[in-house]
């Protein structure tokens, strides 16, 4: 994986007008917004980082939930207290491998850890979008489709795709997991034909990074067009 560029942000999770169970309130920007999304192993961060490179403002949602289960993060009491030191490694982060298996496990403990998270990640996506500047901006949110709601708060909806036997391969591959926990994280994630049914744009991420480099530089273009056509700038004013 490359360096993430300087202006990619940090995180977000989403919605506008009132208080939400995620912790998100009001507008976030005013002009263009991508909401980039796909299913595990499909490719999102790199095509976040090739459109960062070209000067997109990006908002990472998997980036701010990693700040706030690091060791230190502000995440962490609370799921110390909830969880138990059971969940917590030595360094004092979130033992991602017991919870991922907790939280598949028990429907319930996901609904808590997300208690906890949700509204950290939006007072977080909501900083960061005051800071965010660029010609367009673009949120990276893994469960944008399954949220419910992200869709209605995003100009356009970008989805990184590839078949999912590839999705498999590469998760199994990066992360170190069974192919049966991969199929149950993908299970878990809404389904390859939702997410197209949902998108406004497509990357099919099924080659080379060269292949892929040409997609979004062609739509890095577009959105600049669309930019540029009055949608105005991404990002709070001065």
């Amino acid at each position: 994986m490359m360096d993430r560029p300087a202006n990619i942000i940090s995180n977000s999770v989403n919605a506008a007008g009132q208080q939400r169970e995620d912790g998100y309130r009001g507008q976030l920007t005013t002009g263009l917004t991508i909401g980039l999304t796909g299913g595990i192993g499909g490719g999102k961060s790199m095509v976040a980082d090739m459109l960062g490179a070209r000067g997109a403002a990006i908002i990472d949602t998997d980036i701010i939930a990693h700040q706030l289960t690091a060791p230190g993060g502000a995440a962490m009491p609370q799921i110390r207290a909830e969880f138990g030191d059971a969940f917590v490694t030595a360094e004092g982060a979130l033992n991602r491998a017991a919870m991922r298996e907790h939280v598949f496990s028990d429907p319930a403990a996901r609904k808590r850890l997300e208690a906890i998270l949700h509204p950290l990640i939006g007072a977080e996506t909501e900083a960061a979008a005051r800071r965010a500047r660029g010609p367009y901006l673009v949120y990276v949110v893994p469960l944008l489709v399954e949220s419910g709601h992200w869709a209605d708060r995003v100009s356009r909806v970008l989805v990184v795709d590839c078949p999912e036997s590839l999705q498999v391969e590469r998760v199994m591959r990066r992360n170190h997991l069974s192919h049966q926990q991969v199929e149950a994280i993908m299970a878990s994630q809404a389904s390859r034909s939702q997410r197209l049914a949902a998108a406004t744009d497509v990357i099919v991420n099924d080659a080379d990074p060269e292949a892929l480099e040409r997609q979004v530089a062609r739509l890095h273009e577009t959105y600049l067009a669309l930019a540029g056509a009055g949608q105005g700038h991404a990002g709070a004013k001065e």
